[in-house]
């Protein structure tokens, strides 16, 4: 490999071109102690100059990463130093380029670099190696050969230096160029599978894969069409298997919303005639309340004329007692007259008697005392008939007044009844009140509910349309989801959407219909499945 890489880069060329002889190989390494002694002085101005230069400071991570570029400098002048230019310092040249070229050093850099140690170099050669004197011309030509010699040596590397830079760089090119025109060359294959895949899916082909080899760089790209048109086929699927379900569900929906529509216009019928009657009806319990107060006030008079009735016949009964007192005394008084008669009966016996034993003398007052008698007996005939009368008078009166207590008797409880009535009437008066208002609350109640349902029924004829809507626009997405081909192995045919429902009138007694069977139970895990499998593509 050595010689394979003198050839390569002529170094014998190089050196004879260049007048690198064995001559100047001596006179080089007569150099080595000055060069020695002095590089480390060269090489600490030229750092200096980069890390006070940005362009070249970036190129260095740290002050170690310097010190250890400067030590492989030293090392490689120690080589140059030797004045071999062996396969060694082609080998220390190649890496020393190659690394330049790698990390985007340029040229110009160490071609200064080479001007600031050299300058320094040749400076310590002239000034250990020339003569003290201008006579001695042996010891001039001498200090003349050393820096030449020493000039041939630092252009030689840097032509190394160089040429290696601009060889590695042509065959990072033209190894990137063979790359791309592999790259390039696979990537068209790629592309080639790819694109014919890609007209299977626009003609709806949902089985197209990437079948073909591909290299590894591709595999993943791969790999993702092939799950991904593998998550289409299985979307495509479930969505062919729902559409059916959607449609079958629009159609119900449909039915049910021309139904509901049907339906929601009879009731608002229904509610408008309902409110209708319900105004009737509070009307009608307003005028009844009214009646009832009306009715009301009528019991509370005759409560009032039953109970001044009441007083009345409590009079009458006071009297009737004061009658039948009155009529007591009265037969006392009689009773009097009564003894009076048989008192005065009984003196005019008495005087009859007299007048008998008087004879003539006493006869007129016999006669007196006959009258008298006669006047006692009519006194006494008319006592017995008066207390006759009186006696019947009584009972009449105790009759009278035993009719006026029981007059008193049916009068009070003509009164609590009265007054039951009255609290009974009043009673319906306020619950009358109570229903009045109750019922104007319901139908202004039943009024806003005839105004909500008129705009539910303005609102269902909207859903009607737009469920109409949903149907067509349901029947164009089974119609493309049909025009795909998808591992269910066949392409269905467009099938004609049902047309929609007619309205029908609707029907005097509505019934709810049942809804029809044959719901998928597990659409709704489908379409969660068929969604993760979305989101994960």
């Amino acid at each position: 490999m050595g010689t394979a890489m003198s050839q390569d880069y002529a170094i014998g060329e190089r050196t004879a071109f260049m007048g690198i002889d064995d001559k100047a190989r001596s006179a080089l390494r007569d150099l080595r102690p000055v060069i020695q002694a002095e590089i480390g002085k060269a090489l600490d101005s030229f750092y200096g100059k980069v890390r006070a230069t940005p362009e070249t400071r970036k190129f260095f991570s740290d002050d170690r990463h310097m010190d250890a570029a400067s030590a492989r400098q030293k090392t490689h002048w120690s080589v140059i130093a030797e004045g071999q230019f062996s396969e060694d310092y082609v080998r220390a040249v190649r890496a020393i380029g190659q690394t330049h070229a790698r990390i985007g050093l340029e040229p110009r850099w160490y071609i200064g670099g080479y001007a600031v140690v050299g300058d320094h170099l040749v400076r310590a050669v002239i000034d250990s190696m020339w003569p003290k004197g201008f006579l001695a011309k042996a010891g001039s030509e001498r200090a003349g050969e050393a820096a030449a010699a020493l000039m041939k040596a630092i252009f030689l590397d840097m032509d190394f230096a160089i040429s290696i830079y601009l060889e590695t760089l042509d065959n990072e090119r033209q190894r990137l160029e063979a790359e791309r025109k592999t790259a390039q060359a696979r990537q068209e294959h790629v592309v080639t599978l790819l694109a014919e895949a890609l007209d299977r899916l626009a003609a709806g082909d949902l089985l197209a894969r990437l079948d073909g080899d591909v290299c590894s760089e591709f595999q993943k790209l791969k790999d993702d069409f092939n799950h991904a048109v593998s998550l289409l086929d299985q979307a495509m699927c479930g969505v062919g298997g729902a559409t059916d379900g959607i449609r079958s569900s629009t159609d119900e929906i449909s039915v049910a919303a021309d139904d509901l529509s049907r339906r929601t216009e009879q009731q608002a019928a229904s509610l408008e005639e309902t409110a209708a009657a319900l105004d009737q009806i509070t009307a009608t319990v307003r005028r009844s309340a009214e009646g009832a107060k009306q009715a009301q006030d009528v019991v509370a008079g005759a409560k009032t004329d039953a109970e001044r009735s009441g007083a009345v016949v409590n009079q009458a009964v006071s009297a009737m007692g004061e009658i039948e007192t009155s009529s007591r005394e009265i037969g006392n008084i009689i009773g009097v007259i009564d003894e009076i008669a048989f008192q005065t009966n009984l003196l005019a016996l008495n005087a009859g008697v007299e007048a008998a034993r008087a004879g003539e003398a006493g006869r007129g007052f016999a006669v007196v005392a006959q009258e008298v008698r006669a006047l006692a007996q009519r006194s006494a005939d008319a006592a017995k008939e008066i207390k006759a009368l009186i006696n019947t008078s009584t009972r009449q009166v105790e009759a009278g007044v035993a009719l006026v207590g029981q007059t008193g008797d049916a009068l009070r409880g003509i009164v609590a009844k009265v007054a039951e009535i009255d609290e009974l009437i009043a009673q319906i008066s306020v619950s009358a009140q109570e229903q009045s208002s109750g019922l104007h609350e319901v139908n202004t109640a039943v009024n806003q509910m005839d105004q909500v349902t008129q705009q539910n029924a303005a609102m269902v004829e909207q859903t009607t349309a737009a469920t109409h809507s949903l149907k067509t626009q349901t029947s164009e997405l089974v119609r493309q989801v049909e025009s795909f081909q998808t591992s269910g192995g066949r392409r269905l045919a467009a099938q004609p959407s049902p047309p929609p429902a007619e309205m029908t009138p609707p029907a005097r007694s509505p019934r709810p219909q049942s809804r029809p069977g044959g719901a998928p139970v597990s659409r709704g895990a489908t379409a969660v499945a068929l969604k993760e499998e979305w989101e994960e593509f």
